[in-house]
């Protein structure tokens, strides 16, 4: 009796303390967030968003390697963390409990355990763990304070290699590991800059495959002795620039696969030969982008994909013949990579579309059975009513044709529409048909139009079009911006009376460019962690990352390059947004630090312009946990509803 007494009282006391929680009308900012400018934002809103907010993805990490099983990782509470699914449609288990998300996740050959990488805050100085999975317990493998990624297991399972920049915070050096031993830990050998990539083992164990990464268009092979550490350079220097990616060594070890855009305006399939150094093209067919391979274990079958105007096709190919065989059409979407089993039968792939989460699926390559693992809840929005998103085209001021998405409105809003314009990162990036997941409200709910642009210097459309925006050509893809206001101009369903522009990464700067360059044509603005001067940016980017970006922006060093780039900086011409403008950012942005926003956001103010601010001190490039997440949308659906859509009150 005493014990059901003190859990009526437990009961009656949580009532009380939740009843202020429920009577609460305002959401306010959690302890990690710095909110300037943003109004008090209605319990009810956040209420009415709920299902929009509570949709999770699963991706695919890695394949059990000793039965059909796999690991993938997906979010339960605040952060994604690794989880093991048995068996198509089974239960997603937990493995990892951390605060800080988790990724990279990949089963040891042998089996026992898997390695992950986690960082703190968002700061992407990522250390390597093994877990055991007897025990669950995890051990720290690196140093606890570089940066190591490109983790890469031996063909044995014996060792583990990957790029850390441990010597001297900049430069990704190689290192290898005993898994089961940490402290046998030793640099193979030393290398220059932050762009080298550990792609593969030869399959002795002797010999591991680098790419060293100058730029998205340059880049080379290498081949590391892991005895010796003696670098053997693959492909030659000096000549005109070529792009390699991927990289697997064949079964039999004398050559490799890749992709390339050497010869080509896209990335080929290629067989490299390791004693003759001559390219084989596997795919000179196809006029797209090949984005991504695996060879099976039996070195029989390649799988790779290309990227067709922003969605992904299949493909198999036998590597005896070097030609295709016969591979069954997967749903409408884009595929996040794909990954062999040791059967040499399944391959698993993590599928995204514009009416779902991404999900993990398996294709049986023998049967053509297409086997769904994850079923990722939507949140309660619906979903099978969402609008598939049309690809666009219009012509920008020196008469090329620029491409995008358009996500339109449900039909039962009528009449010209507002639009938001969302510009990808990168800029080495291309927006794609994906789910929108919360934007979906924007669609669904108000009644705007969401257009994602592929402006010059996206990929997926040739390196001719990938390198117009290098260097002195920046401003060029600001034009094609302003080509898209024509466009919607011309539309009787979009109203070009009002335009919010937005983007993350470079896409904030583009935002702040756009703004500062087009101000009379757009409503306001959303700017999430980008950069507002390429000077500034350059000189205070992290080590590891500053070469590989002056090749993208230009070398700020060079007196006639900073003078251009000053020129153009959206924070030189600060005074000329007179429209409202929100900036998001996170503290630990190793990429773009937060003073790019913070000298954006008071320059801006000193105009008597509305100025939102939002800052989180346990995030980086982009807010990953949730709370946060959520928080920032509610913060921008109120920015929307006030000055895209001119509603007035809270």
């Amino acid at each position: 009796m005493k014990t059901l007494i003190r859990l009526f009282t437990l009961c009656l006391l949580a009532a009380s303390l939740a009843a202020p929680l429920r009577a609460q009308d305002e959401i306010l900012p959690n302890e990690n967030l710095v909110a300037e400018g943003i109004p008090k934002i209605p319990a009810a809103l956040a209420a009415s968003v709920e299902r929009y907010t509570n949709a999770r993805n699963a991706v695919f990490e890695s394949w059990d390697p000793q039965r059909r099983a796999m690991l993938i990782s997906t979010r339960f509470a605040d952060t994604a963390q690794i989880h093991s699914v048995a068996m198509p449609g089974g239960a997603r288990t937990q493995l990892t409990f951390y605060p800080e998300r988790v990724a990279g996740a990949t089963f040891a050959p042998q089996g026992g355990f898997f390695i992950f990488l986690k960082d703190i805050g968002g700061g992407e100085f990522y250390q390597i763990y093994r877990q055991d999975l007897a025990t669950g317990e995890a051990t720290l493998l690196t140093d606890g304070k570089s940066r190591n990624v490109g983790a890469r297991f031996s063909k044995t399972g014996k060792w583990l290699a990957f790029s850390s920049t441990r010597r001297n915070g900049n430069d990704l050096d190689l290192w290898v590991v005993d898994p089961m031993k940490p402290d046998s830990v030793r640099m193979v050998t030393q290398l220059q800059g932050g762009g080298w990539e550990t792609a593969d083992w030869s399959p002795d164990d002797h010999k591991i495959l680098m790419i060293e990464g100058i730029s998205v268009s340059e880049s080379y092979l290498w081949l590391v002795d892991v005895a010796s550490g003696e670098k053997t350079l693959l492909t030659p220097k000096g000549g005109p620039k070529v792009a390699y990616s991927g990289g697997q060594f064949s079964k039999d070890g004398k050559g490799l696969y890749v992709t390339t855009d050497r010869e080509s305006e896209f990335l080929r399939l290629t067989y490299f030969d390791l004693q003759t150094h001559n390219h084989r093209y596997l795919t000179s067919h196809i006029s797209w982008d090949v984005e991504g391979f695996d060879l099976s274990n039996d070195g029989k079958t390649l799988a790779f994909l290309t990227n067709e105007d922003g969605l992904s096709v299949l493909h198999l190919l036998d590597t005896a013949s070097s030609k295709e065989k016969a591979a069954p059409k997967l749903p409408v979407g884009v595929i996040a990579g794909v990954e062999w089993h040791k059967n040499n039968r399944d391959l698993a792939l993590t599928l995204i579309s514009a009416r779902g989460p991404a999900d993990v699926y398996s294709l049986d390559t023998q049967t053509a059975k297409l086997e769904r693992w994850t079923f990722s809840e939507s949140g309660g929005m619906r979903t099978d009513d969402l609008p598939e998103p049309e690809l666009i085209r219009w012509k920008s001021f020196d008469g090329r044709m620029i491409s995008g998405f358009v996500y339109r409105p449900a039909a039962k809003f009528t009449g010209k529409r507002p639009v938001i314009i969302d510009i990808h990162g990168g800029p080495e990036g291309q927006s794609r048909p994906e789910f929108l997941g919360a934007e979906n409200y924007y669609l669904k709910e108000l009644g705007v139009a969401i257009i994602f642009p592929n402006v010059r210097g996206s990929t997926g459309f040739g390196k001719t079009f990938q390198d117009l925006d290098n260097g002195f050509l920046r401003e060029g893809s600001y034009q094609d911006i302003n080509a898209l206001f024509d466009w919607i101009g011309t539309r009787a369903d979009l109203d070009a009376g009002r335009i919010l522009i937005s983007g993350g990464s470079y896409g904030g700067f583009m935002t702040l460019a756009v703004a500062t360059t087009y101000n009379d044509r757009i409503c306001c603005s959303v700017d999430i962690v980008g950069p507002s001067n390429l000077v500034t940016f350059l000189e205070h980017t992290s080590g590891y990352r500053q070469d590989l970006r002056r090749v993208e922006y230009g070398d700020e060093r060079d007196p006639k390059m900073r003078e251009f780039l000053e020129r153009i900086a959206p924070m030189n011409k600060a005074r000329n947004i007179t429209k409202p403008l929100f900036v998001i950012a996170g503290k630990n942005d190793p990429r773009v630090p937060a003073s790019e926003s913070e000298q954006m956001v008071a320059t801006v103010r000193q105009n008597g312009t509305s100025v939102w601010w939002l800052l989180g001190k346990n995030e980086g490039h982009g807010f990953s946990k949730k709370k946060n997440r959520d928080f920032e949308f509610y913060s921008t659906l109120m920015f929307v509803k006030k000055y895209l859509l001119g509603e007035t009150g809270n």
